[in-house]
């Protein structure tokens, strides 16, 4: 028994397609695309006449532990060459969660990104209190939405050598029993709280990862650059090319603060570019030059919401302004690229033999839809408000705006308590009262 959705209007990133044609989804797959199908016995029939589907979106790069940032008060800047104060409130909040907060931000984050028709998300975390089953918590907290996710746990020497360990082991360990909606990767924190001892055990590991994926965050704050010369004698990218960990199978986010010769480096390595536009203007950072990226551009959520339409709209936006566009359709499509190579099934066309991950979405362009004004309408004109229904691995997750697999209300109430708690142990920590 499938489900034939009849009379809505497909669309595809790259090479751009907009055509109107039903689907039939059957276990997990889309099984026949036409103008006309006839549903077989059994089959669910769903008119979505006047609709539009597109691939479910995918996030290049997520901190889940950023959802419970928003509201707390930026710390002071103190020391020598600080971290840029929004960093450092995302790492004090790393290090005040627990087990349960680890579960609900994945569950609350993970939320919005249905809302908002991302269906993957490619999610780093850390939690020093909390290192152990962390990513199984993640991923309980992801498939109570109904998301599929690769997790890694960001391995840095911020909070010791021991933790570093602990670090490591979490990822292989996830690694190698993740299944179904889930895979594992290793996660690399910025290299300037990295040290070579770190990056000789990322290497290690690497083998005992499937597919060997790496998420790397790189040169995201102009610090990282400074503190790994000074710490560790050498920049980010050399480091991470002497320790032969960017290639084909890395994801590479953030980029900012590269001149031409690191960033043609990376490049040459084969690796995925994922650009995070609007987590790089929050934190004040600087901006990618996302132009040079190349034709392995992706784009990624950070710290922010898992908007993926807005993400592109910003990455557009922004790169037009400083005089260098970049082809949002291809960032979007290579998302999908990125996910069927850790998955090893085809995410995002919507063809024969494609994991059914889409969106239909509500919205009746006021100027002509085709492949060759796709790229203004998604820049222009669509967003999430248009997101109606969400399908995942063939199961409808959210329908008529409605999540069907949890209570929002009792998941928003869940959130507040955990952000309570947070913001009570940052207090603590800072010797305040948190009146």
């Amino acid at each position: 028994m499938g489900s034939v959705l009849k009379g809505g209007t497909l669309v595809e990133f790259e090479p751009a397609q907009v055509e109107r044609a039903d689907l039939r989804v059957e276990d997990g797959r889309i099984v026949a695309r036409g103008p006309e199908l006839e549903p077989q016995p059994g089959d669910e029939v769903i008119s979505l006449e006047g609709r539009l589907i597109i691939p479910g979106l995918v996030s290049g790069h997520m901190v889940p532990a950023s959802i419970f940032v928003r509201g707390l008060p930026l710390p002071s800047v103190e020391g020598e060459d600080p971290l840029p104060p929004r960093v450092q409130l995302r790492h004090a909040v790393e290090r005040a969660l627990d087990a349960t907060g680890v579960q609900v931000a994945a569950a609350a984050s993970g939320l919005e990104a249905l809302q908002c028709g991302t269906t993957t998300v490619i999610a780093t975390h850390a939690s020093p209190q909390a290192v152990e089953g962390s990513l199984i918590r993640l991923a309980r907290g992801f498939h109570e939405v109904g998301l599929r996710g690769v997790l890694s746990y960001a391995v840095t020497d911020r909070a010791g050598a021991v933790h570093r360990e602990q670090a490591i082991e979490e990822s292989v360990a996830f690694a190698g029993k993740a299944q179904g909606r889930f895979r594992g990767a290793l996660g690399v924190g910025a290299l300037g709280d990295l040290s070579d001892e770190g990056l000789e055990g990322i290497r290690g590991a690497l083998d005992k990862i499937p597919g060997r994926h790496l998420s790397v965050e790189l040169a995201e704050y102009a610090q990282d650059s400074r503190r790994s010369r000074a710490l560790h004698g050498d920049t980010p990218v050399a480091r991470l090319l002497r320790a032969e960990l960017l290639g084909p199978q890395a994801w590479v986010s953030h980029l900012v603060h590269l001149d031409w010769p690191e960033l043609s480096e990376v490049i040459t390595t084969g690796a995925w570019l994922v650009h995070a536009a609007r987590s790089d203007m929050v934190a004040g950072v600087g901006h990618a030059p996302v132009g040079k990226f190349g034709a392995r551009i992706a784009l990624g959520s950070g710290s922010q919401s898992p908007d993926l339409l807005l993400e592109a709209q910003v990455a557009h936006h922004r790169a037009v302004d400083a005089g260098a566009p970049v082809d949002v359709l291809r960032a979007l499509a290579n998302g999908h690229r990125m996910a069927s190579e850790v998955f090893g099934v085809p995410i995002g066309p919507l063809r024969e033999g494609a994991v059914a991950d889409l969106v239909v979405l509500d919205h009746s362009p006021p100027t002509p839809l085709t492949a060759e004004t796709l790229g203004a309408h998604l820049v222009e004109g669509l967003s999430s408000r248009h997101v109606e229904s969400v399908m995942v691995d063939g199961h409808w997750r959210l329908w008529a705006r409605r999540p069907l697999t949890l209570n929002p209300t009792s998941l928003a109430s869940q959130a507040r308590e955990v952000a309570a708690a947070i913001a009570s142990r940052l207090a603590a920590a800072s010797g305040t009262t948190g009146d």
